[in-house]
């Protein structure tokens, strides 16, 4: 995923400056952090987390959301090594020591508190991660471990992009530390998000993919990003599709077996190589997962679900998404996502919204 790396590292540079972020929680988050046991939800919820920088990015107050879209999970970004050390000590992105936290414990239980979950994502691009720097799988598994135990988890993601991505040693430490973090975590669900490219990955996601079946280690689900060199929602259902035979080809799946392991990581709005990918585009791939059975139906990012100001001041923004839209257009549809694909497990129908029932979709001319 993107991180805008100048903006992260101007907020974030240290604990005070980060927690102070969060020095005023919502109003329905408790004054002590980790509270709040995480509710049971089904994978399908997981699938649709959209990410959100909690440390950075003019970060939304979560539990508002959830309430204006019915959104209930979260992906919260990114646990990195130190910067400019090789500890094995797990941070938010390089800064924030997890033992030291409380700003996004208070989060996490703000979101409980409102009936919501979240996940931890690991990596993101352009950072120092663990699996670099940690001595083994096992150092590896332990330092996330420490993670899912400070803040309850349910849900992880390993979110494997440059430079660690092209370290085939690392890879197999992140995937052996996933498939550890599996067997002692039994309903932990974990989610690999990796490169899309025209082929379906790049030779370095074929190497991830092979690495993972020789360790016999299956997550919920492989999700790729199809953005950034993709012009067109088109382009982006053909990468899918590319995808779903690397998977069935890979690990000897059929075809459903494939889908229900495969998933989509979308970026709202304008991209860093400058496409733009609209609500229509968003709302044609969301029917495609759920026609197709896909896992996983999430974007990048929460921070930028909002109209900048022009709309479109022609550059890729972290808070806002340079095109025309209300407020958390993109994450109403992560929303349905996982109200159809949990209602379609129980064997009830949801139908979509029709345009007329959706005016944030009609004003802006990008109904289906």
């Amino acid at each position: 995923m993107p991180k805008f790396p100048a903006l992260a590292t101007a907020v974030a540079a240290s604990v005070g400056i980060a927690t102070a972020l969060w020095a005023t929680p919502s109003s329905a988050a408790p004054t002590n952090p980790v509270t709040v046991a995480p509710p049971t939800l089904s994978d399908s919820w997981y699938g649709s987390a959209p990410y959100v920088t909690p440390l950075y990015g003019n970060p939304p107050d979560l539990p508002k959301v959830m309430a204006e879209t019915g959104q209930k999970t979260f992906q919260l970004t990114f646990i990195q090594a130190p910067r400019g050390g090789g500890d094995c000590t797990p941070t938010w992105d390089g800064a924030v020591p997890v033992s030291a936290d409380t700003a996004v414990a208070r989060i996490i239980d703000g979101v409980r508190l409102a009936g919501g979950d979240v996940s931890v994502s690991i990596g993101g691009y352009g950072g120092t991660n663990l699996g670099q720097t940690c001595g083994s799988a096992e150092d590896t598994a332990n330092a996330y471990q420490q993670v899912i135990d400070k803040y309850a988890l349910r849900a992880i993601d390993f979110n494997l992009e440059e430079p660690e991505y092209s370290d085939p040693v690392a890879i197999t430490k992140e995937l052996r530390a996933a498939q550890i973090l599996q067997q002692n975590n039994p309903v932990l669900y974990v989610s690999v998000t990796t490169v899309a490219a025209p082929s379906g990955t790049t030779p370095q996601g074929q190497n991830l993919l092979n690495t993972a079946k020789a360790l016999n280690f299956t997550p919920n689900n492989y999700s790729i990003m199809p953005f950034n060199g993709f012009q067109n929602v088109g382009d982006q259902i053909s990468v899918l599709k590319k995808f779903h035979g690397v998977l069935m080809s890979t690990f000897g799946w059929d075809s459903a077996t494939a889908y229900a392991h495969e998933g989509a990581s979308l970026m709202n709005g304008r991209s860093d190589f400058g496409e733009y990918y609209t609500q229509a585009d968003f709302q044609t791939l969301l029917d495609y997962s759920i026609n197709h059975g896909l896992s996983r139906y999430t974007f990048w990012s929460l921070n930028r679900d909002r109209q900048c100001t022009p709309p479109d001041n022609g550059q890729t923004s972290g808070t806002c998404s340079s095109v025309p839209q209300h407020r958390w257009d993109f994450t109403r549809l992560t929303a349905q996502f996982a109200q159809r694909t949990t209602a379609m497990k129980v064997g009830v129908e949801i139908s979509p919204p029709a345009p007329d029932a959706h005016p944030v979709l009609r004003d802006h001319g990008v109904g289906r």
